[in-house]
């Protein structure tokens, strides 16, 4: 199963986005999206998942909730826009984990790129980085990788000077 993961569009897409998840069998946005458009352009693509951000309004937040939670190829999977990264954890994120017990945690808002093992709670957490043209990011970011039973694969990052 292949991967695109991508946040904080702030109602920016391109085609270059668009190209680097053109294999992909899912993509997924981890919030601050901006326009509903975005997510119509994405499902045109692929399956998409999505949760709403911060900066989203009443339309977005509709139809994305605030934490996706499921579990693809023996991976369970958590998502949400404000969640922080180990040991700085966003209030209320860390009980979340523990309840949950995902194998990924993923989260957007800082538009800093990570990708981090949670060695205390043995999660591997991604920050995709932001996508859009708006905010203090120099670099504009987007991840894709395969997801093969319970492994991560073939991690890819594709980078856009802004």
């Amino acid at each position: 199963m292949k991967i695109g993961l991508l946040s904080d569009t702030h109602s920016h897409i391109d085609e270059k986005v668009i190209n680097f998840f053109k294999d992909c069998d899912e993509i997924w946005h981890a919030g601050d999206i901006g326009d509903y458009t975005i997510i119509e352009t994405l499902k045109s693509k692929a399956k998409i998942r999505a949760v709403y951000g911060n900066i989203d309004n009443s339309e977005i937040r509709m139809s994305c909730p605030q934490y996706q939670i499921f579990t693809i190829e023996n991976y369970k999977v958590l998502m949400t826009h404000i969640g922080g990264y180990p040991k700085r954890y966003a209030p209320k994120i860390k009980s979340l984990l523990l309840k949950e017990q995902p194998d990924l945690f993923i989260s957007g808002h800082s538009h800093i790129l990570k990708v981090i093992m949670d060695k205390e709670l043995n999660i591997l957490h991604i920050n995709p980085g932001a996508y859009g043209k708006n905010g203090f990011h120099k670099v504009r970011t987007a991840i894709r990788f395969c997801i093969n039973n319970d492994k991560i694969s073939d991690l890819e990052i594709l980078e856009i000077q802004r």
